[in-house]
């Protein structure tokens, strides 16, 4: 039998993959917080800066915070020729993720899921302290660098494992439910930094969340998806048939095709790497339109993101609606990616255009008008539209891979996120040319990423590929859907052979 006749009789979504896929999900909320932490742990409050007449050469600021915040920068007076390294800090984080993304991903297809993750939310947690115990900025810098690396190359990772761990029929309901957490981590960290002030505090708070989710994640198995694609057949069957026990499913002759031995005792498999994504002419195309696909739904969101939360009020309850108001966008995805009328592809490339709309719309509305109908609405309607087109393209992206690349693909994807996202800050500034140019920058993005989506196949109750050699069939072969596939009784039939 192959490996989703073998999910059919092992469970798609037993009480034991539950159990490991909710561990998993969880670990969104530890990568959140940790994500978010300059958010707070930066925060720069009010201060008023004094005149010097006694020692005019000293090289220390008079500076006097007139707010009660405790962070890096009221410990390091990281104010005026100083500020610059608050942002800093942020920006080494996210270099370390997109860092992260390109390495992490080809070696866990190379030498396992498990171990990559296991090791990297390790030494994310042991950076994590390091953060929370920096003597100074210079280690508390580096620090957030290697954290950031471990987080985005162990993200990819746990967003993998939760689809590889279930039947092909939940894939869209893990990949959505790890999306969601992790907005729901965005928002618990607001309300834990409102609780713990202090920022060593708040950062050692929200890192000791790790230790637990990496105890729990020790008794996770290897993916038996990664084991048969790597040809080790038989320790597939036993990952397969230990969760058929845990599930109360009876497996005893649960016996997979051995013709994945054969597929990949090849060279050509052994040596999947990301060069594959360029020589490969299918993995080639869609790679360039998925790259460019993840590029604009990161320069939409984090520019929205900046230009949304430009509002006054409590920085805890700011934090807190950026993780909450992406909430709406998951229900949605559940929604429209499962039926047979909109599936993947045409789900991210509406949602893409309508919030490229939404981007293009802000342009005609006056400054001063409603609320309901305002500016701000708009951009918050545009950041729900391209929060789903980000989920789907994840759990999407996943399903155009084989097993033997997806890491990498994924990988190489993300590194393209995180462009757009270092691009993002430099967007509003562009208002020097023309007050509507930032909207305009957002409205083409998502309205030409959501064009090119078209021409990628569908996904949507058809098998996924394990090895490259699939790719070659009629069935996984196309990048620019021309006609239909008909799904009957299990079986794919085409007009050509």
């Amino acid at each position: 039998m192959d490996l989703e006749e073998a999910f059919q009789i092992v469970g798609e979504f037993g009480p034991y993959q539950r159990r490991a896929v909710t561990v998993l999900v969880l670990t969104q909320v530890y990568m959140a917080c940790q994500s978010m932490l300059i958010v707070l742990v930066g925060s720069t409050p009010e201060y008023r800066t004094e005149q010097q007449d006694i020692v005019p050469s000293s090289q220390q600021p008079a500076v006097t915070f007139t707010e009660d915040i405790d962070s890096i920068v009221t410990e390091w007076f990281l104010v005026k020729q100083q500020a610059y390294k608050v942002s800093l800090a942020g920006s080494l984080f996210f270099a370390g993720l997109l860092v992260g993304n390109v390495v992490f991903g080809p070696l866990s297809d190379k030498i396992g899921r498990r171990p990559v993750y296991l090791t990297g939310l390790f030494f994310e947690v042991i950076f994590g302290y390091v953060t929370a115990l920096a003597p100074s900025y210079e280690v508390f810098a580096v620090s957030r660098l290697l954290v950031g690396l471990m987080n985005g190359g162990i993200g990819l990772v746990c967003f993998v494992l939760t689809q590889e761990y279930v039947g092909k029929s939940y894939w869209a309901m893990t990949g959505t439910l790890a999306s969601m957490t992790f907005a729901v981590g965005i928002a618990l960290f607001g309300a834990l930094g409102y609780f713990i002030r202090p920022w060593r505090n708040l950062a050692t708070a929200a890192n000791s969340s790790g230790v637990l989710f990496f105890l729990l994640s020790v008794t996770l198995p290897e993916s038996p998806r990664w084991l048969y694609s790597q040809g080790r057949t038989e320790q597939a069957e036993e990952v397969l048939r230990y969760m058929a026990l845990r599930n109360g499913n009876a497996a005893k002759h649960l016996v997979l095709q051995r013709v994945g031995t054969a597929r990949t005792g090849n060279h050509s498999n052994r040596g999947t790497s990301v060069l594959q994504l360029a020589i490969h002419p299918v993995l080639r195309l869609r790679t360039m339109v998925l790259m460019y696909v993840w590029y604009a739904c990161s320069l939409v969101y984090y520019g929205l993101t900046l230009g949304a939360s430009e509002t006054s009020g409590s920085r805890y309850l700011n934090v807190a609606m950026y993780g909450l108001v992406e909430l709406p966008a998951y229900p949605l995805c559940i929604y429209f990616i499962n039926k047979h009328w909109a599936g993947r592809r045409k789900s991210m490339a509406c949602f893409l255009c309508l919030a490229g709309l939404a981007c293009l719309l802000t342009m005609f509305i006056p400054e001063n008008t409603g609320t309901l109908l305002s500016v701000t609405s708009l951009a918050l309607l545009g950041k729900l539209m391209v929060s789903a087109a980000f989920n789907i393209a994840y759990v999407y992206t996943s399903e155009l891979y084989p097993t033997v690349i997806r890491n990498a693909g994924l990988g190489v994807c993300s590194m393209s996120c995180r462009v757009g996202g270092i691009l993002a800050p430099f967007v509003p500034s562009m208002r020097a040319l023309h007050s509507s140019m930032p909207f305009t920058v957002f409205c083409l993005s998502g309205l030409s990423a959501g064009c090119l989506g078209l021409l990628l196949p569908e996904t949507l109750n058809r098998p996924a590929a394990e090895t490259l050699e699939e790719l070659s069939s009629p069935t996984h072969s196309r990048v620019l859907e021309s006609k239909p596939l008909l799904y009957e009784d299990d079986k794919w039939k085409s007009n050509h052979e």
